[in-house]
C-alpha cells in the first residue's frame, strides 16, 4: 500500500509540474543542450520571411506584445478558436488586423524537425520578434528563455487590458503601469511604431477630426483613407511616413512635426508629460534604441500568474 501510494504521489508531482510550471526562472542558456541550434533556425526564417514580407518584423512584434499583455508572454495570442474554445485571435485589439502566424507556424515546424517537444511557441515568439528589430536596424537584446504554453487564453482580458489606437496619454499610462512599466518605458515601447502599417479605421478620427495633426500631413493620409466609418477601414498606412521598414527614431521626429499617425502615438507629443523624452529620442537614435532593447527585456519577462496550466505545444495553433 505504501508503494502505491508512493507511485501516485510521483505521478501526481510530475503531472503538475508538467501542466502548472510557470516560466518564472527563464534562462539565456536554457535550451543549450536540448536545442542549440534554436537561435540560428529562428533567425535564419525571420530572414527568409522578411525578404518576402517587409512588414512581417513589425507584426511578429505587435503579436509578441498582445501576447505579453495578457496573462504574460505564454503565447496564447497564438490559439486557434474553436467550437468549444474561444481564444484571443477575434478580440477588437486582434481581428482582422494581428497576422504573422503563418511564420511562427512555419518556424515551428522548422525547430520541432531539429528538437522536436522542446522548444515552446512563447520562446519562438520572443525570438522571432527580437530577430525582426535587429534585421531592420534596431539594437538586439538577450532573450532569457524558458516560457511555456499556455492552455488557456482569454479573449475578455485581450479587449480590456491592450491599449487601442485612440488611447489617450493618461490612459495609455495607466495601462502599462498595469503591467509594471513606467511613463517612460511606455513612450519608448510606442517607438516599435517606426516599423508597420495600421488600417484606416484605427486613424480616421485622427486625421478628420483632430487638431493635433500637421494639416499637409492630415491631407496625405486622407487620400487613403475616406471620412465615411466602413469604407476603406482596411486601407492601410505607414505608421512611420518616412521610413517604415528601418527600425529607427524617425517615429518620434514624426511626433514632433505632428506627423504622428494613430491618436495613441501624437498623444506623446502633445504639451505632455512626454514630450521631453520624444525630443530627446527624436535627436538621438543609440538613446532610443538601447532604451527599447531594454524595456524589451522586461516585457519578455512578463509572465503567466501563478497556477496557470501550461505545456510545450507541438502546434501553436492548439494545445496538446
Amino acid at each position: 500500500m505504501a508503494s502505491i501510494s508512493l507511485y501516485l504521489v510521483i505521478v501526481f508531482s510530475f503531472v503538475s509540474l508538467l501542466f502548472f510550471s510557470s516560466h518564472a526562472q527563464l534562462s539565456t542558456n536554457f535550451y543549450a543542450t536540448t536545442c542549440p541550434n534554436l537561435p540560428t533556425v529562428v533567425r535564419g526564417a525571420m530572414t527568409q520571411a522578411l525578404n518576402s514580407d517587409s512588414r512581417i518584423a513589425a507584426s511578429l512584434l505587435r503579436l509578441f506584445f498582445h501576447d505579453c499583455f495578457v496573462n504574460g508572454c505564454d503565447a496564447s495570442i497564438l490559439l486557434d478558436d474553436t467550437s468549444t474554445f474561444t481564444g484571443e485571435k477575434n478580440a477588437g485589439p486582434n481581428a482582422n488586423s494581428a497576422r504573422g502566424f503563418g511564420v511562427i507556424d512555419t518556424i515551428k515546424s522548422q525547430v520541432e524537425a531539429s528538437c522536436a517537444g522542446v522548444v515552446s511557441c512563447a520562446d519562438i515568439l520572443a525570438l522571432a520578434a527580437r530577430d525582426g528589430v535587429a534585421l531592420q536596424g534596431g539594437q538586439s537584446w538577450t532573450v532569457s528563455l524558458g516560457r511555456r504554453d499556455a492552455r488557456t487564453a482569454s479573449q475578455t482580458a485581450a479587449n480590456n487590458q491592450i491599449p487601442g489606437p485612440s488611447s489617450s496619454l493618461s490612459t495609455l499610462v495607466t495601462m502599462f503601469s498595469a503591467k509594471g512599466f513606467t511613463a517612460a518605458e511606455m513612450t519608448v515601447l510606442s517607438g516599435s511604431h517606426t516599423i508597420g502599417q495600421a488600417g484606416c479605421a484605427s486613424f480616421r478620427n485622427h486625421i478628420y477630426n483632430q487638431a493635433n495633426i500637421d494639416p499637409a500631413f492630415a491631407t496625405t493620409r486622407r487620400a487613403n483613407c475616406p471620412s465615411t466609418s466602413g469604407s476603406g477601414d482596411r486601407n492601410l498606412a505607414p505608421l512611420d511616413i518616412q521610413t517604415p521598414t528601418r527600425f529607427e527614431n524617425t517615429y518620434f521626429q514624426n511626433l514632433v512635426a505632428q506627423r504622428g499617425l494613430l491618436n495613441s502615438d501624437q498623444v506623446l507629443f502633445n504639451n505632455g508629460s512626454q514630450d521631453a523624452l520624444v525630443r530627446t529620442y527624436s535627436q538621438n537614435n543609440a538613446r532610443f534604441l538601447a532604451d527599447f532593447a531594454a524595456a524589451m527585456v522586461k516585457m519578455g519577462n512578463l509572465s503567466p500568474a501563478s497556477g496557470t496550466q501550461t505545456e510545450i505545444r507541438t502546434n501553436c495553433r492548439r494545445t496538446n
